[in-house]
């Protein structure tokens, strides 16, 4: 039987770097195609008659959205590389064509600024999940229960209608997933720190995906909760 040789520092460097690489393209793919999914549908009148025009419908592809990430998370050991990628882009879609009622809500300058706006939040928060030398977990918890919070309040809040718990909601909400994205970059990280000595491709291909649409989702709910503060109704 034979040892495995350790990385050098260069090597793990080299690793670490390539993965997190991998995490953002992926990222950036799904990112872009909710954004042309979005816009194109919001474009296309037949399409918002269909999805917006009727709750199944539109329930439905929440529901499917929602299968879709428990399942990748849940399985994503047991599936190929290439199902895994798949099922992201499949929901980066999904999440597009339901997410198009922005175009409709609000003003496309205030959709952009916002767009820029966290961006750059998010790179700060990432950067820092990068290169802090404190251990974010317990802090990562805490986002967890806060996040838990939010569900249940935007539930509750679905009945009452109350435009000021809205914006208490989207406030708390930004602070949230800011937590959230320095957390999940440190755990990418150390992910990737973890990984074994000639591990499989496809094993680090799955990491990417999941790795990717943890970052996805956290950077896709920080949007649209400072869309809410920042952003200009029709």
């Amino acid at each position: 039987m034979q040892n495995s040789i350790p990385y050098s520092k260069p090597q793990t460097n080299i690793m670490v770097n390539e993965f997190i690489r991998s995490v953002y393209n992926w990222m950036a793919i799904g990112l872009g195609l909710t954004g042309f999914v979005a816009f194109y549908v919001s474009n296309s009148q037949a399409l918002i008659n269909i999805i917006f025009g009727n709750k199944l419908v539109f329930f439905g592809l929440i529901i499917a959205e929602l299968g879709l990430v428990f399942y990748l998370s849940a399985r994503v050991e047991k599936i190929q590389a290439s199902t895994a990628t798949a099922l992201f882009v499949i929901y980066s879609a999904l999440n597009g064509a339901t997410l198009s009622f922005i175009f409709l809500v609000y003003t496309s300058s205030s959709i952009t600024s916002t767009f820029f706006i966290c961006s750059a939040t998010f790179i700060t928060c990432s950067v820092y999940g990068m290169i802090t030398k404190r251990d974010l977990t317990s802090l990562g918890g805490f986002m967890a229960m806060g996040l838990i919070g939010i569900i249940i309040a935007s539930v509750v809040n679905l009945f009452i209608r109350s435009s000021g718990m809205s914006m208490i909601i989207s406030y708390i909400g930004v602070l949230v997933f800011v937590g959230l994205t320095a957390y999940d970059t440190q755990k990418l990280k150390h992910m990737a720190l973890s990984q074994p000595a000639g591990v499989d491709a496809g094993v680090v291909r799955k990491g990417a995906i999941l790795g990717a649409l943890s970052l996805y989702l956290d950077f896709i709910n920080l949007f649209l909760m400072l869309l809410r503060i920042l952003g200009d109704r029709r």
